[in-house]
């Protein structure tokens, strides 16, 4: 008789691990399960980091880390009272919403070192994927990130990891001459989530964003009993004397009034004679004792041009693809496109399978011969049919580069580029991140593009003060994500269907896109980066061209890409669809045909894989010559 026995390490490992999150969450009824894809919590189910037969340190430490936060946050929050407090604007909901994930897992913290030691764990590994250990300017460090670092720095006492570290000393100054004082009564905050809610709403009011902070569910509730109070006593019938009790009543409360008043002047003008006495420098108190203000726009938006501008920030906008149209929407939208593209099936499939084997055979092509164990070498077996005391040869692999890459495709979502050339690139985007995904490279997608023609929000407010002078760009950005480099392909599939939406294309401003783009690929672990750019032509918004110097736009450009060619710390190339992109991009090739563009891609990376940098360069030359 024969036993069914599971053999994989992990399992046992992983069946603790789920017990121990029901556990510690308190929820015997939770969901467990293991996956590839990014850790995530919805209702009573809870998805964690998948766990090889390996089970290295990486794989188990994430694999806790996630498990303990996600069993504190179910323990100790309350999505009902979340919702009542939380406020509606995005940066104010979001210092509120780090605050609040680091009051649940510092509850944890105190009381279980090892689950400490887990979310510390976590933190590292998650600030240093993001980038935030290299970080030198606040601008570039989240303030909310750095809030929550806060809260969970002097609510456990222990010390943050390098990355939250890095973006809290950004931050440090400001948060602690906003709202030290607040700061300061955390701790006895910590197991009441009402109190912590409305502690979090005056930390956020004290630092610059209570506009944000929408209606007060405290004073709306006080309100409700004020009115019903009201109600009753106009309900009865005044008593005789009664205008007299007013009067005496409004007369103590007056005199109460200029009481306080004396005492706050006296208070007042103590503090101010303190102020006089002290000896302390004027420009200290400039910089230490006052928080900076933060501009709606920054002097300087741009790392590459600190003469570029825009006229305002405010109505710019990152986005999610799934978030500019609904699930079933982009399921159509995706039909749509694959409809657009049957022709080309054939095609399309030959080039994947072409760029995949390309790929694969450079991956796989050195090998260290005549060593111990490994793969038995085939070709060394004669030696040992002729003389059987030699031993067997093998060889192994050797490690590559190759797979510690990221790809980042930045796709030009102009409106010039309607019709066959969006629907090219969007297949080009799914051939790429289908077939570098096998190759166990990363892929980015990103789209950009405007929110309106011709200006929109921003030229509206820049029309109601009174049309100042060399306002900078003068449109609303709409930079979209179409896949991040750690989502898997068969989730970012639909997304790429966005793409053949009607009224999403509008104007290009490139500068500032590519930059984006770059920023977001610096943050990325992989020692080599590559991004490739697929335009139709030069940058153009009529609204901001028609305010600004002619060459505004297109200055910017050229300015961004010699900041990415001078510090070669990402690969950039481009393609231009119908239009000469030479003139921009020192690495660029220029096609006259949409359906070019597919071979075009296949081609330059399997150029940009060779090892060898004289055959890389020869593969460019050819394909430009081709091209």
């Amino acid at each position: 008789m024969t036993t069914n026995r599971n053999d994989n390490p992990a399992d046992p490992f992983k069946k603790a691990l789920g017990e121990a999150t029901r556990a510690m969450a308190n929820d015997p009824e939770m969901k467990v399960t293991y996956s590839a894809d990014p850790p995530g919590m919805a209702g009573d189910a809870v998805r964690l980091p998948q766990i090889t037969r390996r089970m290295t340190r990486d794989e188990v430490v994430q694999a806790r880390g996630a498990s303990d936060a996600f069993a504190l946050r179910t323990r100790f929050h309350d999505a009902g009272e979340n919702a009542r407090y939380r406020p509606q604007g995005d940066t104010a909901r979001a210092i509120f919403d780090a605050m609040e994930t680091a009051r649940c897992e510092a509850i944890g913290s105190k009381a279980m070192p090892g689950v400490a030691d887990n979310l510390d764990a976590r933190l590292d590994a998650e600030t240093r994927r993001r980038g935030f250990v290299g970080l030198t300017d606040s601008t570039q460090a989240p303030l909310a990130e750095a809030a929550g670092y806060l809260v969970r720095q002097l609510a456990t006492g222990r010390e943050l990891p390098e990355g939250a570290r890095n973006v809290l000393d950004l931050w440090r100054g400001y948060l602690e001459s906003n709202a030290a004082e607040k700061f300061a009564r955390l701790d006895e905050m910590l197991g009441d989530q009402a109190a912590f809610a409305r502690l979090a709403r005056q930390t956020i009011e004290d630092l610059g964003f209570g506009e944000e902070l929408g209606e007060d569910p405290d004073q709306e509730t006080d309100d409700d009993e004020e009115n019903q109070d009201e109600q009753e006593s106009d309900e009865q019938e005044p008593e005789e004397g009664g205008d007299e009790g007013a009067e005496d009543e409004q007369n103590d409360a007056d005199d109460d009034d200029s009481a306080q008043d004396t005492r706050d002047s006296k208070a007042m003008q103590a503090a101010l004679e303190d102020m006089d006495d002290a000896d302390f420098d004027e420009d200290a108190m400039a910089d230490d004792g006052e928080a900076p203000e933060l501009p709606e726009v920054p002097p300087s938006i741009s790392d590459a041009d600190p003469e570029y501008k825009a006229f305002t920030l405010k109505h710019d906008e990152e986005v999610e693809a799934e978030d500019l149209a609904e699930i079933e929407e982009l399921e159509r939208l995706r039909a749509y496109l694959d409809q657009q593209l049957e022709p080309l099936k054939g095609a399309v499939g030959r080039l994947a399978n072409k760029l995949q084997r390309r790929l694969q055979a450079q991956q796989n092509r050195s090998w260290e011969f005549d060593q111990e164990e490994g793969v038995l070498d085939a070709a060394r077996l004669a030696r040992v049919v002729a003389n059987p005391t030699t031993p067997l040869s093998f060889k192994v692999e050797q490690d590559t580069e190759f797979r510690d890459t990221v790809v980042t495709l930045l796709i030009d979502n102009s409106g010039s580029m309607r019709g066959r050339p969006i629907s090219i690139a969007a297949i080009c985007a799914d051939i790429l991140a289908r077939t570098l995904e096998r190759c166990s490279v990363k892929v980015e997608v990103l789209g950009f593009t405007t929110r309106a023609w011709k200006g929109g929000l921003s030229r509206e407010d820049w029309l109601n003060e009174g049309r100042p002078q060399s306002p900078g760009r003068l449109n609303d950005l709409r930079h979209i994500i179409y896949k991040r480099a750690d989502a898997p392909w068969r989730r970012a599939r639909p997304n790429l269907g966005l793409m053949m939406k009607e009224g999403l294309l509008k104007e290009n401003i490139d500068g500032e896109a590519l930059e984006w783009a770059h920023r977001r690929i610096m943050k990325r672990p992989e020692a080599r980066r590559i991004l490739m750019v697929i335009s139709d032509g030069a940058p153009v918004d009529d609204s901001t061209l028609s305010v600004n110097p002619s060459n505004f736009l297109e200055k910017h450009l050229r300015d961004v890409i010699a900041m990415i060619e001078r510090k070669k710390q990402v690969e950039l190339l481009a393609i231009g669809i119908g239009h000469d992109v030479t003139r921009y991009y020192s690495r660029a090739v220029t096609i006259t045909d949409a359906e070019q563009l597919a071979g075009a891609i296949t081609e330059q990376l399997a150029a940009l894989f060779e090892s060898d940098p004289r055959k890389r360069a020869r593969g460019m030359k050819i394909f430009r010559k081709a091209g």
